[in-house]
């Protein structure tokens, strides 16, 4: 007898304050495009996690050690994804206060060689370098396995072109997509608990 196989957890965490945000318009397109890149195998199911209404909960625990049950519960979910999607808004050259706060949270390994794909929102392109001096560090220190494609959004990339010098913002969308559903493909098909080399997932 065939056995089905389970559901693939895929979970946003979402930093944006506004509603909506520019933070949760990426989120929302790099997930369809993770979805469609893991169409036709297992089924995806789909997490969002808000940090603007856990920012109190985030607060207090911070001060008292213990989570709120919502928080608890985001922690929970977070950790035992199949893959995640980070986006953060850029504030002063940087991830978000409540970003980091929800991560310093977690426990060093708990993100221990899970697939993530790291994005940030921001008004200019002049911030896009947060995403390799701030972001792929705080993930690399809890010891994800992040993907290659990192993506950007600045205002002028919402239904532009974009840079001529890069790709279009739905280009990098696609292909971070792409590498996150590789991995999560590859972890979650019976694959050896030490995930393979990014290199040679992407050569």
């Amino acid at each position: 007898m065939t056995q089905t196989a389970r559901p693939v957890n895929l979970v946003v965490v979402s930093a944006g304050l506004g509603v909506p945000s520019s933070s949760r318009l990426l989120a929302d397109r790099i997930t369809e495009s993770v979805r469609r890149e893991l169409a036709g195998g297992r089924e995806v199911r789909v997490t969002v996690v808000e940090l603007r209404d856990l920012a109190v909960p985030i607060a207090n625990n911070l001060v008292t050690g213990f989570p709120a049950e919502p928080l608890a519960d985001a922690i929970d979910t977070v950790t035992g994804a199949d893959g995640l999607i980070a986006v953060t808004p850029v504030f002063t050259a940087s991830y978000s206060g409540l970003f980091k706060s929800f991560f310093d949270l977690i426990e060093p390994d708990a993100l221990t060689g899970k697939p993530v794909l790291i994005a940030a929102t921001g008004g200019t392109a002049r911030h896009s370098l947060v995403l390799e001096h701030a972001l792929r560090p705080l993930f690399a220190y809890l010891r994800a396995l992040v993907v290659p494609t990192a993506v950007y959004a600045a205002s002028e990339d919402w239904g532009g072109s974009g840079d001529p010098l890069t790709d279009t913002l739905p280009d990098r969308i696609a292909r971070a997509g792409r590498e996150l559903a590789t991995l999560m493909a590859s972890r979650t098909a019976g694959e050896p608990d030490h995930a393979p080399a990014t290199a040679d997932l992407f050569a």
